[in-house]
């Protein structure tokens, strides 16, 4: 089964009794540790949320675009990643080991198979 894991930040940092920012070492180790077991199927990294466009279709068919994320939020989504496993405890174990998780938080949704 495939999970999205949706690795998210905090603008004004960590919430309280959160660790330290994970170091691109911890991220690059996290992913050849995905790589290595056959779990990963896509990821990447986000760009800021500087550099993106919002749009919205109103319900006249009136498209809006917007510069930047739609809603003020303390968090960010920084990155995704794709895994194929077993199940959800399964999935649940791989975000707990994103380092991600540590500082910020790591959401887990299947897929939904159509």
């Amino acid at each position: 089964m495939k999970y999205m894991l949706l690795v998210f930040g905090f603008h004004d940092g960590p919430p309280e009794g959160a660790g330290a920012e994970p170091t691109v070492e911890e991220f690059q180790a996290y992913e050849r540790s995905l790589v290595d077991a056959g779990v990963r199927v896509d990821g990447a990294a986000l760009t800021g949320e500087d550099v993106a466009t919002t749009v919205q279709v109103r319900a006249d068919g009136r498209r809006l675009v917007a510069n930047g994320p739609f809603a003020e939020s303390r968090e960010f989504l920084g990155g995704f990643v794709l895994i194929d496993v077993p199940d959800l405890d399964a999935a649940m174990d791989w975000a707990a080991r994103c380092p991600g998780a540590r500082y910020g938080r790591v959401e887990v949704r299947p897929l939904l198979q159509l």
